[in-house]
């Protein structure tokens, strides 16, 4: 009898593939990226008029990052709390993270000070949320967008 014929068939819908998404890295992908973007552009900030960019100090574009982090962590975060765990440790402390990316962008003059800490904050919140939904071992292909090894 060949190998083949006794192990099932198992169709793997190509769409739900490719709709797996791991929130948790995603958001501190976000997070460490608008970390950069807030270090690194005032180095660049000489030499962005040149080329006609203008994202400093652009409270839109700066809303709009903070906004994405907000959606892909509560995406992340709601997820593992409703799913897995039901802890709200990540929950508070990506709040209290977010929180103060908004309030870097009321006190411009003080950011430094709040997005050390609103940074850190978030990328523990992804991490914790991670470690916990892994620890329940409840999360499978059937019922998790991302995957545990």
């Amino acid at each position: 009898m060949d190998i083949a014929q006794l192990e099932p068939t198992k169709k793997i819908n190509p769409k739900k593939k490719l709709m797996k998404i791991n929130w948790d890295a995603l958001g501190v992908t976000t997070s460490v990226a608008c970390a950069i973007h807030c270090a690194v552009l005032p180095l660049l900030m000489t030499s962005l008029p040149l080329f006609g960019i203008n994202i400093i100090h652009n409270h839109a574009f700066e809303y709009t990052m903070i906004g994405l982090a907000f959606l892909i962590g509560v995406r992340a975060l709601t997820h593992g709390y409703k799913t897995h765990h039901g802890s709200m440790k990540p929950v508070v402390m990506f709040s209290a993270g977010i929180l103060l990316l908004v309030l870097k962008e009321v006190f411009h003059d003080n950011a430094i000070y709040f997005l050390v800490p609103a940074v850190t904050l978030i990328v523990a919140a992804h991490y914790i949320n991670y470690r916990l939904c892994k620890k329940t071992g409840s999360c499978t292909d059937h019922t998790c967008a991302h995957q545990h090894s």
